[in-house]
């Protein structure tokens, strides 16, 4: 069986698939010692779930799965179903979770050792090729006791499994993809996090970094700031050292400081963050500080 399948679709890795039914999210979050596993093991749609597919992955389990699941099947039956029809099923090793946070996993018999998943509540965690079972278990834990956005919970989750031992061939890719209706880049489709480390020395730690640079531009913070005194000085300060105004001498947001810091806002990304008003966002602040 093993000779029939080329080595190259070979993902040996960990994974977490998860859904949090209360905000609708759904995602998957994973690592591997793999260029890029976040073009082959994640999949997802909005309202209806999540899978991960790995091992000697059969990329088809992705889109197939989430057919199967959007027809009301349970992931138990989807995974069946996908397992059934594949002379390759022996090496495959999927999860699939639904939007309701049911989950079910399949670790074909050989899957090379360390292999094997854990379904927990709302989660399934998996990987193969693993220092050992703890790469899972920990990944599990660590899940089930975070709290917050669905992302933030697989990222911890992942970390905790690196630390547990992770794969035992190493590191190289992360990725972390999270669904959630509207929840896209202007409202205008499900995207809420896409995030990819395609090769790196140390993958989860640079995925982390990425992950606060997406809720730095992604989430205006709630936290307004008058611009006056203090603040306006250190607006005006830091656009005239970036080059963005002429002079320090203003005494009040007059328009020239506003156009200056709107050009900056703009051009930094912070499209949401910006206000016609005499206010900062205090992220857009801390940011322009590092300028």
């Amino acid at each position: 069986m093993k000779n029939s399948i080329h080595e190259e679709k070979l993902v040996a890795t960990f994974s977490i698939v998860a859904a949090d039914p209360e905000t609708g999210e759904v995602g998957v979050a994973v690592q591997s010692k793999f260029l890029a596993v976040g073009s082959v093991v994640p999949w997802a749609k909005a309202d209806v779930g999540a899978v991960a597919t790995q091992s000697w992955a059969n990329t088809a389990f992705g889109p197939e799965g989430l057919k199967l699941l959007e027809k009301g099947l349970t992931p138990e039956e989807v995974i069946d179903k996908l397992v059934a029809a594949d002379p390759g099923r022996s090496l495959r090793q999927v999860a699939i979770i639904n939007s309701d946070g049911e989950a079910s996993a399949f670790t074909g018999h050989e899957c090379y050792d360390w292999a094997g998943h854990k379904v927990g509540k709302h989660h399934s965690c998996q990987g193969n090729i693993l220092i050992s079972e703890k790469t899972v278990s920990e990944m599990s834990r660590a899940f089930e006791e975070s709290d917050g956005p669905l992302a933030e919970r697989m990222l911890t989750a992942i970390s905790a499994a690196q630390q547990a031992g992770g794969d035992s061939r190493g590191k190289q890719s992360a990725a972390v993809y999270v669904l959630q209706k509207g929840a896209g880049y202007g409202g205008y489709n499900d995207v809420k996090v896409d995030l990819r480390v395609d090769d790196h020395p140390e993958p989860i730690e640079e995925l982390q970094r990425l992950y606060e640079l997406h809720k730095m531009y992604a989430a205006p913070s709630e936290e307004k700031l008058a611009i006056e005194g203090d603040v306006l000085e250190t607006v005006v300060e830091k656009l005239v050292e970036i080059g963005l105004l002429a002079s320090a001498d203003h005494s009040s947001y007059d328009v020239k400081v506003k156009e200056a810091l709107k050009t900056f806002v703009l051009r930094e990304n912070f499209d949401d963050h910006w206000s016609e008003d005499a206010l900062i966002d205090e992220t857009v602040l801390n940011y322009l500080k590092k300028q």
